[in-house]
C-alpha cells in the first residue's frame, strides 16, 4: 500500500502524540505516582498477587540460603570438604541457570505461570524436608538439583507475573517490596537456623525442616494465584492512549500462534535490544560478586573472627536489616524517579554497585568485627537497591509475552554465569590468598559492571519508546482489522540494519500486494539483498518491523516463514551442488512435509516448464550451467508453492535466451498467485515483468511507484548504468524486455 506523503506526515505526528501518551500510560510522566492503596483500590487480585509472590521469595530466599550458613556444619556431618560444598553450590547454581529458561519458555507459550510458581515453590519444599535425611555428597547434589530447579523457575516466572498483576504507576514499587522479601527470606533463614541450633538444640536437619514447614505454608498460601494475561494492563493503557491521539493505521493486525516467537527467537529478539546487551554484559561481572559475597561470608566469620553457627546465622540474618529499610524507604523516591527520568534511575544504578564494590573491598581489609559487618551490611543494601531499578528497566524494555524469557536471560546471566563464575575465582583465590583477599578480588570486574550500567542508562529511553511504538502499532492494526480495510500482504515499515556497527539500511518502507510483481532496483551495495535477508528472517532489523498478512514476522525464524509461504531464491546460490537436479527438488518437498505425491507432482511441473531440466534430471546440480541452476532455483517454487517469492539477481551473467526463458517462468509462477519481489541490476529487464518498482541508494529507497514513471527518472538510473537506461531498443529476450545500453556493471560482494 502506497502511503502519501502528507497522510505519512499526519501519521508521524499522530505517532508523537500517541508515543507521549502511552509514556504517560505506563508510568512515565511528570506528576507523581498515586499511592499504592489508591492504585490498587478495589483490585483485591492485585493485593493477593503482592502478597502471595512476595511470600514465595521470602521462602526461596530462605531455603537457598540455609546451605551457605551452614556451610562448616554440613561438611563436618557429612565428611566432605569445603571445596566439594562450594562444588555443590556451584552445581545448584548452574541448575538454576539453566532451569529458569524452560520454564520461561513454558510460561511464554501457554502462560499458567500461577501453576508454574506454585510447581516450583513445591519442588523447594520437598528438597528442604528430604534434606533432613541426607547423608552424603551424592544426596545433597540430588536435592540441590530438585530446589535449584525451582528456584530457577521461579526467578523466571514471578517478576512478569507480579507486573502483569499490578498497574504501571505501582510497578517499581512492587519489585522493591519483592526485593525486601528476598533480603527478608536472608533474615528469616538465619533466624529459622539461629532458634533451631542455639534455642532448641537441634542439628542443621532441624533447622531445614522448620525451613521446609515453612515454605509448604507458603505454598499452601500461593495456590490461589492465576495468571491475568501478558500486559493486559500495559495494552490497555497505551490502547487507550493511541484511541485518544486519533488513531490512523496503516496495516492489519492479527493474532495467529503460528507467528508468536519462542524462547530461542525471543533470545535473539532481546539481544537486539541496545541496553540489553550491554546490561547482560553488566550482569555477567556483577553476578561474579552477589553469589560469592553471600556463599563465603559464613567462612569469613568463620575463619577471621572465629564466629559460632548460631551466632554466625544470627550475624548473616541481621546484615540484610538495612538492605529492607532502605529498599522501602526509597522506593517512592524510585517510583517518581523512574517516571520523570528512567535514564537517571539506571544511572543511579551504576553507582550503587560501584559504591558496593568500594565497600566490600574496605569491609575485607577490616580488622574489627563490627565494622567489618556494618560495612557488609551498607553493601548489601546498595546491591538490593539496584535489583528493582534493573528488572523494571528490563521488562520496560520488551514487549508483555517476552516478560519471562527476558527475566531468565538475566537471572541466568546474573546468577548463573554471573555466579559460577565468581564462586570459581573466589575458590581458587581462597586456597592461595585467602577469603579475605578473595572476596575483595571480586569488586574490580564488579566496578567494570557498574560502569557498564552507566552506559546502558544512556539507551533506556530510546528502547522503552521502541517498545511503546510496537505497542501502538498494534493498536493501529487493531483498528484497522475491525474496520475491514484492505492493506498489503507485505509491510516492512520504518527499518534499519547494520552489520555491525555499518549500517546498511536506513528507514526503509516497502509493500507488495497479493499476487503482485514488484521490481526492487539499485545501485551495487544499495541494500536491496539485504532488504530481502531481512524479508525473508535470514537477517533481523535494529528497527522497524516486518508484517506478513498483518502478522509481525520481524524476529520469525527463515524456517518458520517458509511454512508461512515466504521463500527466496538467492542469486547465485539457489540449489545445492552435491546434490542431483532431482534431489534438489525433493529437498524443497520435504522442507514443508510434503507427500510423496505432491512433490512429484510439483517435480513434474517443473520439467514441464523447463525440458532442459528434465534431461539432466539425475545430473548433480553443480554440473549445471548458470541458466539451469537458475531455472532449477525458479523450480523449487512449484514445489513450495509459496505465497511470496524473493528472487535476487535473476539475470546477472546469464545469456539474454536464457534470460528470457526465465522470466517466462517468472510469469507463470506469478500467475499461480504468487506474489513477486524481483531484484535485478538490469532495469529493463525488470520493468518488462513489473508495473511497480522500488529504487535504493545507499541503503534507502529513493523512489516508489509505477515502473513507467521511473524511466522518466535519469537521475536515479545513471548510477545503474553506464550509460543511459532508457534507450528504445528491444533486447534479444524474445519478450519484449529492453536491453541494458552499454552493458551492466560488475557487482560487487554485498
Amino acid at each position: 500500500m502506497t502511503v502519501s506523503p502528507v497522510l505519512e506526515d499526519e501519521l508521524g505526528q499522530w505517532r508523537a502524540r500517541a508515543l507521549d501518551g502511552a509514556r504517560a500510560a505506563v508510568g512515565i510522566a511528570e506528576d507523581a505516582p498515586p499511592s499504592m492503596r489508591d492504585a490498587l483500590h478495589g483490585a483485591d487480585s492485585g493485593w493477593y498477587a503482592l502478597v502471595a509472590l512476595s511470600a514465595l521469595v521470602v521462602v526461596a530466599d530462605m531455603q537457598s540460603l540455609a546451605l551457605p550458613a551452614l556451610g562448616p556444619e554440613v561438611t563436618a556431618t557429612l565428611g566432605i570438604s569445603t571445596p566439594e560444598l562450594t562444588a555443590a553450590l556451584i552445581f545448584k547454581s548452574v541448575v538454576v541457570a539453566a532451569a529458569g529458561l524452560p520454564a520461561a519458555a513454558i510460561a511464554q507459550r501457554h502462560g499458567g505461570r500461577g501453576r508454574l510458581c506454585v510447581a516450583a515453590a513445591l519442588l523447594w519444599t520437598v528438597a528442604a524436608l528430604t534434606t533432613t535425611f541426607v547423608v552424603s555428597l551424592a544426596g545433597l547434589l540430588i536435592l540441590l538439583a530438585g530446589s535449584g530447579v525451582g528456584v530457577g523457575a521461579l526467578r523466571a516466572v514471578q517478576p512478569s507475573l507480579l507486573v502483569d498483576s499490578l498497574p504501571p504507576s505501582t510497578r517499581l514499587r512492587a519489585l522493591s517490596l519483592s526485593q525486601a522479601a528476598t533480603s527478608a527470606g536472608i533474615v528469616l533463614a538465619s533466624l529459622t537456623v539461629y532458634v533451631a541450633m542455639s534455642g532448641l538444640g537441634l542439628t542443621w536437619r532441624g533447622a531445614f525442616l522448620a525451613i521446609g514447614l515453612v515454605s509448604l505454608a507458603v505454598t499452601a498460601l500461593a495456590t490461589r494465584l492465576r495468571d491475568p494475561g501478558y500486559g493486559t494492563l500495559d495494552v490497555a493503557v497505551v490502547a487507550a492512549a493511541a484511541r485518544r491521539a486519533g488513531s490512523q493505521p496503516v496495516i492489519e493486525a492479527t493474532e495467529d500462534p503460528a507467528t508468536r516467537l519462542g524462547a530461542l527467537e525471543t533470545i535473539r529478539r532481546v539481544l537486539l535490544i541496545p541496553m540489553m546487551t550491554r546490561l547482560l554484559v553488566a550482569d555477567l561481572l556483577i553476578g561474579g560478586l552477589l553469589t560469592p559475597a553471600s556463599t563465603y561470608l559464613a567462612f569469613l566469620l568463620r575463619s577471621r573472627w572465629d564466629v559460632g553457627p548460631g551466632e554466625r546465622a544470627l550475624v548473616i540474618g541481621a546484615l540484610p536489616l538495612l538492605a529492607i529499610v532502605a529498599v522501602l524507604a526509597l522506593a517512592p523516591t524510585a517510583e517518581r524517579t523512574f517516571r520523570h527520568d528512567p535514564a537517571r534511575l539506571m544511572r543511579a544504578a551504576g553507582i550503587l554497585i560501584g559504591g558496593a564494590a568500594v565497600v566490600l573491598i574496605a569491609a575485607v581489609s577490616m580488622p574489627w568485627l563490627i565494622p567489618a559487618l556494618v560495612l557488609i551490611a551498607v553493601m548489601q543494601a546498595g546491591v538490593a537497591l539496584t535489583a528493582p531499578i534493573v528488572t523494571m528497566s528490563v521488562l520496560s524494555v520488551v514487549p508483555p509475552r517476552m516478560r519471562p524469557v527476558t527475566a531468565a536471560l538475566h537471572a541466568a546471566v546474573l546468577f548463573g554465569a554471573g555466579g559460577l563464575s565468581g564462586v570459581m575465582l573466589v575458590g581458587s583465590m581462597d586456597r592461595r590468598f585467602g577469603t579475605a583477599v578473595a572476596l575483595g578480588a571480586l569488586a574490580l570486574p564488579a566496578l567494570a559492571g557498574a560502569a557498564l550500567l552507566g552506559a546502558a542508562s544512556r539507551l533506556v529511553d530510546g528502547d522503552i519508546d521502541r517498545f511503546l511504538e510496537e505497542t501502538i502499532e498494534e493498536e493501529e492494526l487493531r483498528e484497522v482489522h475491525a474496520a475491514g480495510r484492505h492493506l498489503p500482504m507485505l509491510a516492512c515499515r520504518h527499518v534499519d540494519f547494520s552489520y555491525g556497527s555499518l549500517q546498511v539500511l536506513f528507514d526503509v518502507n516497502f509493500n507488495v500486494e497479493q499476487s503482485e510483481m514488484v521490481a526492487l532496483l539499485g545501485t551495487n551495495g544499495a541494500g536491496k539483498s539485504t532488504l530481502l535477508r531481512v524479508v525473508s528472517g535470514l537477517g533481523f532489523p535494529s528497527r522497524g518491523s516486518v508484517r506478513f498478512d498483518g502478522a509481525d514476522v520481524t524476529y520469525l525464524d527463515a524456517e518458520r516463514r517458509l511454512a508461512l509461504g515466504v521463500s527466496q531464491v538467492p542469486g547465485g546460490r539457489a540449489v545445492f551442488p552435491p546434490l542431483t537436479v532431482v534431489e534438489n527438488l525433493r529437498i524443497a518437498g520435504f522442507t514443508l512435509g510434503r507427500h510423496r505425491a505432491a512433490m512429484d507432482r510439483g517435480i513434474e511441473a517443473t520439467f514441464a516448464a523447463f525440458p532442459q531440466l528434465a534431461q539432466r534430471r539425475n545430473h548433480l546440480a553443480g554440473a549445471l550451467s548458470g541458466g539451469e541452476q537458475q531455472m532449477l532455483g525458479l523450480g523449487k517454487a512449484f514445489i513450495l508453492e509459496p505465497r511470496l517469492l524473493l528472487i535476487d539477481e535473476l539475470s546477472l551473467g546469464l545469456a539474454p535466451k536464457v534470460v528470457g526463458e526465465l522470466l517466462d517462468m517468472v510469469r507463470s509462477i506469478n500467475q499461480r498467485g504468487t506474489a513477486v519481489v524481483l531484484v535485478e541490476q538490469s532495469v529493463n529487464v525488470a520493468l518488462s515483468l513489473v508495473e511497480r518498482a522500488y529504487f535504493m541508494e545507499k541503503g534507502e529507497v529513493r523512489f516508489e511507484g509505477r515502473s513507467a514513471d521511473l524511466l522518466d527518472r535519469p537521475d536515479l538510473l545513471r548510477s545503474v548504468f553506464l550509460e543511459g537506461a532508457t534507450g528504445n531498443s528491444t533486447g534479444p529476450t524474445g519478450n519484449g524486455a529492453k536491453a541494458p545500453v552499454g552493458g551492466r556493471t560488475r557487482r560487487r560482494p554485498r
